[in-house]
């Protein structure tokens, strides 16, 4: 019997994830490229007003990231993930920042989490784990993952403020740890060194968005094979 042939189908997703919380809508590639249309949070059509409104937004031949949760370092942060990892994303979150900045932090990386792991679909034929260092001036951090569908995250940043814009720092490592659990990835991510929490905090994002690029990348021969000495990953 032959081989299976490699798999090119699109590795996308869209999402509406709506509480009384928060109302967050995303689309993912994790490939990059085209994205599918943007639901809208109320129901109808944005206005053009909407569509362009975004606190971090680039577009490329091979990218397109448009983010908007109403807190501008997440948002800066969700676009260094969704960059270094080669992700198009599309994600809006409206939430009750009017209480604090924990809900729509902590809910839109659950989200993006889940729709990670619905985009992905199947780890057969991917590399599964995958590491990375990334520095950002003094700081240098490191990241390890593993797309073992077993939730895990260990996540030492070292940071010392109270905020980064109008992010609470203690948010950072929990919405890394909701991400893992949202997406069913085992993960390490540690800033070695810095003395600035914004590079500290950005560098280790942009670690965490390399080793899952190398994670997710498919493996050339190997089309197919789960990546497991037991045979299935759950």
């Amino acid at each position: 019997m032959a081989p299976d042939a490699p798999s090119t189908a699109a590795r996308s997703t869209t999402l509406s994830r709506i509480t009384n919380e928060t109302k967050i809508v995303l689309t993912l590639n994790v490939d990059g490229g085209a994205l599918s249309p943007l639901p809208s949070i109320t129901g109808q059509s944005p206005s053009k007003e909407e569509a362009e409104k975004s606190h971090a937004a680039q577009s490329s031949a091979s990218q397109t990231i448009s983010i908007d949760t109403g807190i501008g370092f997440l948002d800066h942060m969700l676009h260094a993930l969704a960059k270094h990892a080669g992700w198009s994303l599309q994600l809006v979150c409206k939430g009750d920042l009017h209480i604090d900045d924990h809900h729509s932090a902590e809910d839109t990386f659950i989200a993006l989490g889940s729709a990670f792991k619905t985009a992905l679909g199947s780890t057969a034929g991917l590399a599964r784990f995958g590491y990375a260092y990334a520095p950002l001036d003094e700081a240098l951090s490191r990241a390890v993952v593993d797309l073992s569908n077993r939730p895990f995250c260990v996540a030492e940043l070292g940071l010392k403020r109270e905020k980064l814009g109008d992010l609470s720092c203690e948010m950072i490592p929990h919405c890394l740890q909701s991400w893992s659990q949202g997406a069913g990835v085992t993960m390490h991510v540690d800033c070695i060194r810095g003395t600035n929490d914004h590079h500290r905090a950005e560098s280790a994002f942009k670690a965490l968005a390399v080793a899952i690029r190398m994670a997710t990348t498919r493996v050339k021969g190997r089309e197919g094979e789960v990546p497991s000495t037991k045979g299935v990953l759950f």
